[in-house]
């Protein structure tokens, strides 16, 4: 029977993991790795150099989560918008306000120029701000070609802009990952992990060497173990979600 003390037991504790897009996940694996703790411990104030081997500008300490970390990524996601200066704007030309923007605000240099990240419920918004913008300048948008296609409401600055649907089922899959993850970290038996995740009733009507359970449960644990271990990079760059973000396509003769 699991402890219900354990802090990876309550699945609530996950919940956050719901609104969590490619980039707040590569680093909800990354700071559980056992060896980037401990590049943190040793080197964090002067670590640029180690940071590298983790695919960072600098060491992001592992005890903040996706919610509070800002991790700055070398190659930097997918998906991030620059801002530059509107040099042919005309008289009805938005203008850059940084407060106008909808949600959480969290501005940061990131190794080679300003970085914002906006979170409205459901939702991360990754911007590259050039040096010459300033406040109240006509600006425009630019994204690189080989990423993926950013859809802007017609109102960005309205609070209902970035309404969202609900998780799906690959979402559920992450909080599910990352709880198993959690469980065998700290030296739990599988089906320790399968009671927090589905319940003493369940795993006491389907657990055994041949189970679906016991099989799943397996997978789960073994996916973020992948993940932690280097699989993290590849959600940067957006990794098909319905494939489960660790899809590998499978060789066919």
């Amino acid at each position: 029977m699991t402890d219900s003390h354990e802090p990876w037991h309550p699945s609530a504790a996950y919940l956050y993991v719901l609104h969590l897009d490619g980039p707040t996940l590569a680093w909800e694996y990354l700071r559980r790795h056992p060896d980037y703790r401990r590049d943190w411990r040793r080197h964090h104030r002067r670590g640029d150099a180690v940071a590298q081997r983790w695919g960072l500008h600098g060491l992001e300490n592992p005890a903040l989560d996706a919610r509070d970390a800002h991790p700055a990524w070398c190659p930097k996601p997918a998906g991030v918008v620059q801002l530059h200066p509107d040099l042919a704007s005309t008289s009805d030309a938005t203008p850059f306000d940084l407060w106008r923007m909808v949600g959480h605000k969290h501005l940061f240099h990131d190794g080679q120029h300003l970085a914002l990240t906006v979170w409205v419920p459901g939702r991360w918004r990754r911007f590259a701000l050039a040096p010459a913008l300033v406040h109240g300048m006509p600006y425009v948008r630019a994204v690189h070609s080989n990423d993926p296609e950013i859809s802007f409401p017609a109102d960005e600055h309205a609070p209902w802009a970035w309404c969202v649907a609900r998780p799906g089922r690959t979402t559920l899959l992450e909080a599910h990952t990352l709880q198993a993850l959690d469980g065998t970290l700290t030296g739990a038996r599988l089906r320790e992990v399968a009671e927090a995740l589905y319940g003493l009733a369940a795993v006491a009507a389907d657990w055994h060497a041949d189970s679906a359970l016991r099989a799943r449960v397996r997978r789960l644990a073994q996916r973020g173990t992948v993940l932690m271990r280097g699989g993290y990079r590849r959600l940067l760059q957006h990794a098909p979600a319905a494939q489960g973000r660790l899809h590998v396509p499978a060789k066919r003769p």
